[in-house]
């Protein structure tokens, strides 16, 4: 299959209704719960601060938005300090293949490594084999390690009644 250019340009706060779209998308393909109201408040303050990250959107060949890829900005003394954290990263199905997955990997680095961390990192859900297979091939490493979650708000919640 011949590879196809993948291009890019960054999300701003106008781009808001067409990456919540987009994420509605992935999340129910990757079988993720979609809370408008949670995800719409991280998404603003990813586009609304460069501290906090940034969202790409990849573009074919025409122009056109076919998936998006979100780095956002972590601290772990384990990893040295900053970190870039892969935090999502979709291609619609139209758009796959040609080697547009990898592209995105290798721009999403290139933005990493220009915020000056010497870390990036990423989750992949363990029924997704396809793409951890490709986060493996172009040098991922697994830790080994499972990710665990705390609903902190819930738990407060609970506290209070």
């Amino acid at each position: 299959m011949q590879t196809v250019p993948l291009d890019f340009r960054l999300a701003n706060v106008a781009d808001t209704e067409l990456l919540i779209g987009l994420m509605r998308d992935f999340y129910a393909e990757d079988k993720l719960d979609f809370e408008d109201v949670r995800v719409r408040h991280a998404l603003a303050a990813l586009l609304q601060d460069p501290r906090n990250g940034e969202v790409l959107l990849w573009l074919d060949e025409a122009g056109a938005v076919v998936g998006y890829g979100a780095l956002a900005m972590g601290f772990s003394l384990e990893q040295g300090g900053h970190f870039a954290l892969l935090d999502e990263l979709y291609l619609a199905h139209a758009a796959r293949g040609r080697g547009r997955g990898k592209q995105a990997l290798a721009i999403l680095e290139q933005r990493a490594n220009a915020r000056g961390v010497e870390r990036m990192r990423l989750e992949v859900n363990h029924h997704n084999e396809l793409a951890r297979r490709l986060y493996l091939a172009t040098g991922y490493v697994d830790d080994t390690r499972d990710l665990l979650t705390l609903p902190l708000a819930q738990r407060l919640k609970d506290a209070r009644a």
